[in-house]
């Protein structure tokens, strides 16, 4: 089981009220089932949603976040823990390293180049650890339809395609990525 999940999101709340929702449960789902909360530490948008949740629900919360960014003013200051770190290298590496698995909410680039790089990492085999999409009111449609794409393409191999974990309900995601960290 897990121990604890990364999840990458918004730094920015979105249009719709669903993703707010959509955080605010995933962050009470990990708290009431003992996984703890890893994410970038910020106190803006969706990042602060998710942390909010589960330190409401119970839920240990550890926040990564470069220097610059807590200069800024944009560090949560009510985690169970924060790193500061020097880089967003060395904040996604430090993320990695405290999960055992990952989950992309919506969100921005930040959002998407934490996303690839978890999943260039699995398929390199630098980690075995599932990668989940949480595709809230269908926001990654077109994502998952690109990545069919270059997989009819030949530019990714199908195993490679199916490296990321993807369902539209939290508690759906994290049974599959249960499933396939029961795999590996």
């Amino acid at each position: 089981m897990f121990r604890r999940i990364c999840v990458f999101c918004g730094s920015r709340a979105g249009n719709r009220p669903v993703f707010g929702t959509a955080a605010r449960n995933l962050g009470a789902l990990l708290a009431d089932s003992d996984i703890g909360l890893v994410y970038g530490g910020g106190n803006v948008g969706l990042m602060n949603e998710i942390a909010d949740s589960a330190l409401e629900n119970g839920g240990e919360v550890i926040g990564v976040i470069p220097g610059a960014l807590v200069d800024r003013d944009l560090a949560h200051r009510g985690l169970s823990e924060i790193r500061i770190v020097n880089s967003m290298h060395e904040r996604k590496a430090q993320m990695a390293e405290l999960s055992d698995g990952f989950i992309a909410m919506p969100g921005g680039l930040g959002t998407l180049e934490e996303l690839f790089e978890v999943l260039a990492w699995s398929h390199l085999g630098f980690h075995e650890k599932p990668c989940g999409l949480l595709n809230v009111a269908g926001y990654y449609r077109d994502l998952l339809s690109f990545l069919d794409y270059t997989v009819s393409s030949e530019f990714l191999g199908d195993s490679q395609r199916q490296l990321l974990i993807g369902a539209a309900e939290p508690e759906t995601l994290l049974q599959k990525m249960a499933l396939a960290q029961a795999r590996d």
